[in-house]
């Protein structure tokens, strides 16, 4: 099973590189080339075996959702000279990812199951059930962490400890915002909810730029919208597209990214089914199916397109 897991280009004009969880990524000046590779990760860690197709499924959705946006707020995203690249300007982080969810399902679930009833500072109401829509959406940030896991955090504590300034924080909540209510438009078009996402901030100068993926099944869950309220009524599981069907195999093995955990064996059978999903997911946000790369010369072909592209 093709797939590719990770790439050792060295470029000429390169400045730097830095490998990501799933990310393979080329500097050059002021410019950044971002691979995206078939490697997958859960529960913050990655997962020993790539997922054919993943990173083009990505990728594609990412760059057709950053120029759907871009009305909202500028972003990174310059070009995508190949099915795995897409080529931007290099921005400085915020050291915080701007989670934001209209209902309660995944990590918010556990937490409101466990009792809790404030996430990152904002209060939940009482008798909720997992997958209920949530009165408003309400953002609940995570800190940013490159190894290990994020954290959930409030707004009173990132002001506090001065990690974003108020006035940008203003402008990230009112992004977040936005961009999820035009994230629910799009999914409404293709018959989906979107239930959760996040967005990723940098910096260029004075000016805030969405950064990274935007409502990936990586970064968002969605349901099907048809049968949604039938199945909230009936206590039953919502219908999804997201990569939460990965964690849940894995919880289902024993393995939580804890430690002394193991991850379990991911099979050809288990490889196949997770990248079939990926293919569906795609075809059912975008409403198209995915154009499949070939992969016999990837690596030759993402290197070349990469030295065609940069300026």
């Amino acid at each position: 099973m093709n797939a590719l897991k990770e790439t050792h280009f060295s470029f000429p004009n390169q400045t730097d590189f830095y490998r990501g969880k799933v990310r393979d990524i080329y500097y050059f000046g002021d410019q950044m080339a971002m691979v995206a590779s078939d490697r997958i990760s859960a529960f913050d860690v990655v997962l020993p075996r790539a997922i054919p197709f993943k990173g083009q499924v990505l990728n594609e959705i990412a760059a057709r959702n950053l120029n759907a946006t871009k009305e909202i707020c500028p972003n990174w995203l310059q070009s995508t000279p190949d099915p795995n690249v897409a080529v931007g300007a290099i921005c400085k982080p915020f050291p915080v990812e701007m989670v934001i969810r209209g209902y309660l399902a995944g990590h918010a679930w556990r937490e409101y199951r466990e009792g809790k009833r404030q996430i990152c500072g904002v209060p939940l109401p009482e008798g909720l059930k997992e997958n209920d829509q949530l009165p408003n959406p309400i953002i609940t940030p995570t800190t940013k962490a490159h190894e290990g896991h994020d954290e959930d955090i409030s707004r009173e504590e990132i002001l506090r400890q001065g990690l974003v300034s108020e006035i940008d924080y203003k402008t990230l909540e009112d992004y977040t915002y936005q961009l999820f209510e035009k994230g629910t438009e799009l999914a409404v078009a293709q018959g989906l909810i979107l239930v959760d996402t996040k967005y990723e901030f940098g910096k260029i100068s004075d000016t805030i730029y969405l950064i990274d993926e935007v409502h990936t099944p990586d970064s968002s869950r969605y349901f099907y919208q048809e049968g949604y309220e039938k199945r909230q009524q009936n206590g039953e599981t919502q219908k999804q597209l997201s990569k939460e069907f990965v964690r849940q195999w894995l919880i289902l093995e024993g393995f939580q990214g804890k430690e002394g955990q193991v991850i379990p064996e991911m099979t050809d059978d288990i490889v196949k089914s997770i990248s079939d999903r990926y293919l569906e997911l795609f075809e059912k946000v975008v409403g198209e199916p995915l154009e499949k790369q070939d992969y016999s010369e990837i690596e030759d072909r993402i290197k070349h397109n990469i030295e065609k592209d940069i300026n």
